[in-house]
Order: structure tokens, then sequence, then C-alpha cells
């Protein structure tokens, strides 16, 4: 997946840098690795159904966490089956641009002695695999915010599994794989683009095809719980450090200056959006403060390692900003239903921090991986080729994500549940289970 400056070095280890010396297991960078998995796999069956759980009403509480649940579950396996041999793998010919092929379906061809990056002194391989599984499982799960309450349970379970292989994958070999943005120099650190961008887009666009809530507009949908919502958003934020600093691929400094700008950035957000909300509607919330945390952390992902201090707290000040405007302002402006604002705090902070990735970029060679700046310290190109690289994966997800509607539409009968059972809450008429005293 995203790749610092030492994984971009040792893809020269099968041409023989590394010939002559065996691959050997380093226990700290293998210990920092499953660390950091587990603690991307708590964001989203936790952290990310509590966030949304909490803001949605009572009587679709649970059918939203099962949503998130059911995201990570079927995303998951979808990158075991044939989604990480996608992104990952290797074909010959032109599709290499977009795609790695199908030489590791099932993980075939993987040993549970191979070695990620094969290289020495790294971690194990399943451990890389399993790493992006929880990369490509919250990703799809982001995009559950924007439809809650009104997607059927089965066309949803249809979608995550299709838009993983479709959608997820392609786009993470194009950036992190050896496709055409990675060949281009495009700076992801851990996922603008990628997961942050591609889960925020795809959520307005199903909102868009669903269609809005009944009464959206014209009744109060009041939150379940505020409070696990800021449960949910300071678990997000634990997970974080799995997420960012996971990226550096070992116990590193890179891994550390990940953690640190991650860590301001969230902060700034959550500072920034108080702010705002004292200044326009004279209370601070808890909810708003909750919501600016996931914004800095959205807008700093992107570049979380190749950022110093300064650039984290711009770009979190920044990103949060934007998010804010697509939350209070765009949603209202143009009128589309993203219930949970998926697009408004993903899409648009991550697409700020891909951009901002190449403003702040320290020009360092040792923590740039590859690019213009890296290569010719060609700050302009490396803007350049970040607006390229947040066209394409724009453009590609725009497309794949009505692609992959309609055709699980279609295999279950309608995406829409019927009124009768959005009126009495999804948690009764699709699971047959209620929240206790509510």
């Amino acid at each position: 997946m995203k790749r610092n400056f030492l994984s971009s070095l040792l893809l020269l280890a099968p041409i023989g840098l590394f010939a002559d010396v065996a691959p050997v297991l380093n226990s700290g960078d293998t210990a920092w690795m499953l660390i950091s998995t587990a603690l991307v796999l708590l964001m989203t069956p936790v952290g990310l159904a509590l966030f949304y759980g909490g803001m949605t009403r009572s009587k679709n509480v649970l059918n939203t966490y099962t949503m998130v649940f059911g995201a990570f579950i079927v995303g998951f396996l979808a990158w075991i089956v044939a989604g990480y041999s996608i992104a990952f793998g290797t074909i010959e010919g032109p599709m290499m641009q977009v795609m790695g092929g199908f030489g590791n379906v099932m993980l075939n061809g993987i040993l549970w002695t191979d070695l990620a990056p094969s290289a020495p002194g790294l971690y194990p391989k399943f451990v890389f695999v399993v790493f992006q599984g929880t990369f490509a499982a919250i990703t799809v799960a982001i995009a559950a915010g924007a439809v809650i309450e009104r997607i059927k349970f089965s066309t949803w379970m249809v979608f995550v599994a299709l838009w993983t292989l479709m959608v997820y994958a392609p786009i993470a070999h194009m950036v992190w794989g050896s496709g055409y943005l990675f060949n281009e120099g495009a700076l992801d650190f851990a996922g603008g683009t990628v997961v942050h961008m591609n889960g925020g887009l795809a959520g307005l666009v199903l909102a868009i095809l669903v269609g809005k809530r009944n009464g959206y507009g014209k009744v109060a949908m009041k939150p379940m719980s505020v409070m696990l919502t800021a449960l949910g958003a300071g678990l997000l934020w634990f997970g974080w450090y799995g997420f960012n600093a996971g990226s550096a691929f070992g116990a590193s400094t890179i891994a550390g200056v990940a953690m640190l700008t991650t860590t301001i950035a969230a902060a700034t957000g959550g500072l920034v959006w108080l702010i705002i909300e004292q200044v326009v509607y004279k209370k601070p919330t808890l909810l708003g403060a909750a919501t600016g945390v996931i914004a800095g952390l959205v807008a700093i992902t992107p570049a979380a390692g190749f950022v110093g201090v300064g650039g984290a707290f711009i770009i979190g000040a920044v990103g949060t900003l934007i998010g804010f405007f697509g939350v209070a302002v765009l949603k209202k402006k143009f009128g589309y239903d993203d219930s949970l604002d998926a697009f408004g705090v993903h899409f648009l902070a991550g697409l700020w921090g891909a951009i901002a990735t190449a403003i702040f970029a320290l020009n360092d060679k040792n923590l740039l991986w590859a690019g213009p700046l890296k290569d010719a310290d060609d700050r302009m190109g490396q803007i350049i080729v970040q607006f390229e690289s947040v066209l394409i994966v724009g453009l590609f997800t725009l497309i794949g994500t009505i692609v992959v509607y309609y055709i699980s539409s279609l295999i279950t009968g309608g995406a829409r549940v019927d009124a009768e059972s959005e009126e009495m809450g999804l948690d009764d008429a699709t699971h047959g289970e209620k929240v206790m005293n509510l």
C-alpha cells in the first residue's frame, strides 16, 4: 500500500539490491504492524459504528451499527478473496496501470513465511494483507453514513462486496500499488485519496441515487446519543494512530512524525470547529468538537509522514473550515441528504489534504517516497500531480459507484426500503431488534 522512502527503496530488492542478503524478520517492526493493524480494525466495527450510530435516530441506531459492522465483515472477506490481488498483485501489459490482476486470488502464491516488502528486516506479508484489508473495509463503511435510514440492508451488503472489488481495489492499486498514479509520483501517506475522498464521494453518489429520507428538511431528525458519537470519535482518534503511524510500515522515526502531525491536526480541528460554532451559533457543542477532530484527522491523513509541525496546524485548521462549510453551507445549498456528512467531512477534507500535501511537504529526501518534489525539487510539479490524482480518483469513484449501485439494486430488487419500513424504523422492520428503553 502506501510506501515511504524506505519501502520504496525496498522495491529494488527483486532486481538485486538485496540479492545477497537473506530476508530477516524484524520483531520490532512486526510488533508495531500487528498493533497498528488491530488499531485500524478497532476504527470500523467499534469507532465508526458508534460515531455514526449516535448521530442517527433511535429507531435506526441498530441498523446503522449493523451496516458499519457488516461493511467490515463483507469488505474484509472481499479483500481476501480478490481485493488484495487486484490492488497489489502483478499483471503484464497496459492493464497494470489500473489493476494488479488475479494471480493472488484467495492469497494464492503468498506463503506464511513471506515478508513484506520482500527485503531484510521487516514483517510478515500476512500482516501486510490484513493491514490493507482494514483500510478497504473502513473506506466502504464511510459511505454508509450518507444513506442510513433508507437503504435496504441486502442491497448494502451486495454493494459493499462489489464496490470493494470494483472501485476500492483498483484505486488502491493506482495510488499505492504499481499503477498509474504511483508511477506519476502522487503522494498519499495513509489514504486521503484512496480512503477518504473515495468513501466520501461514494456516499454522496449513493445519497443522490437512493434519494432523501422521508420528511428530510421538514421534520426534526435528532441524534440518538451525542455521547455515543463522542465516544466513537475518541476511539477513531485512538485507532487513527494505527492508520497513520502504521503507514510508516515499521517502528521508525517516520512513524513518530506521523503520530505527532496526526495529533496536532486532530486537536486543531476540534478547536477550530468549537470556535466556529461559538462565533456562528454562540454555542460550542460536543458534537461539533467530535466532528472537528475527525475533519482534522481526515485532512492530515495523506500528509502525515511528509509535513512538519506548521504544516500539520494549517492542514488541520483549513481542513476543518472546509468540512464545516460542507456540512453547514454546501449541503443546505444543494439540498442533498448526506445523512451523517460523509461527503462534507471525508471527501472535502480529504481533497484539501491531498492538495495540501504537496504545498506543505518538507523537501526532505528521507521523508518523501517519490514525485517531482523528491526527484527534482519541483513543488509546483508535485502540486500538479496531486491535482491529477484527485481528479482521476474522483472520476473513477463517481463512475464506479454508479455502476455498482445499479448492479446491486438489480440483484436485490431495488435499493430503497418501502415507506412503511422507513416510518417504522429499520431496527424493527429489517432486523427485528430495538434499543431498549428508548
